[in-house]
C-alpha cells in the first residue's frame, strides 16, 4: 500500500493525489517488567499460570501527514493468589499517511498500523518474560480488523 499512485491517464499526470502509507519510525515509549516473587517462585514448584492479556491502540496526528500510533499491551501471569509477572509495553510508530479518505485513514490507524507494530510488542514481551527466568511466552497473532469491527459494533449498541 506504500506510495500507491491512484488515478492518472498513463502520461504522468494524475487526477487524484498519491496515496502514501509508510512506517517512518518504530520506537519504544514505555516498558515495565515486574516479578514480585522471583526468584523463589521459580524453584521447585509446578506452576499452572493463568495469563491475562490486554491490548489496545491509540493514535494522534503529529503533523499534516504524520500520525503517531501507540500499541499498549500487558500480560499478567498469576498462579493462585500470587503474581508471577506483569509486563506492560507501549510500542510506538510514526506513520506517514496521505491521499486517503478520512474513513480509509481511520482503518489504517486502527488496523494496519497496529498490525505493523504488533510483532515488535510480541517479541519484546517474549524476551522480557524469558529474561525474567520464566519459560518463553509465545503470543498468538491478533486479528486487528476483527477487534476494530467488535469495537464499532459495541459503540453502535451503546
Amino acid at each position: 500500500m506504500a506510495n500507491e499512485p491512484t488515478g492518472g491517464n498513463g502520461n504522468g499526470s494524475s487526477s487524484a493525489p498519491i496515496r502514501v502509507y509508510n512506517l517512518r519510525m518504530v520506537y519504544l515509549q514505555d516498558v515495565s517488567f515486574e516479578a514480585p516473587h522471583a526468584p523463589g517462585i521459580l524453584f521447585g514448584q509446578e506452576l499452572q499460570p493463568e495469563l491475562k492479556f490486554q491490548i489496545e491502540s491509540s493514535h494522534r496526528q503529529r503533523d499534516k501527514n504524520a500520525w503517531e500510533v501507540l500499541l499498549h499491551a500487558s500480560v499478567h501471569a498469576t498462579a493462585g493468589d500470587k503474581s508471577l509477572f506483569l509486563v506492560e509495553v507501549k510500542q510506538g510508530g510514526l506513520f506517514e499517511i496521505a491521499g486517503f479518505t478520512a474513513e480509509e485513514t481511520m482503518l489504517l490507524l486502527k488496523i494496519k498500523a497496529p498490525e505493523a507494530l504488533y510483532p515488535y510488542v510480541a517479541e519484546l514481551i517474549s524476551s522480557l518474560v524469558s529474561r525474567g527466568g520464566f519459560p518463553r511466552l509465545q503470543l498468538q497473532p491478533i486479528n486487528f480488523e476483527a477487534l476494530y469491527a467488535e469495537a464499532r459494533q459495541a459503540r453502535a449498541q451503546a
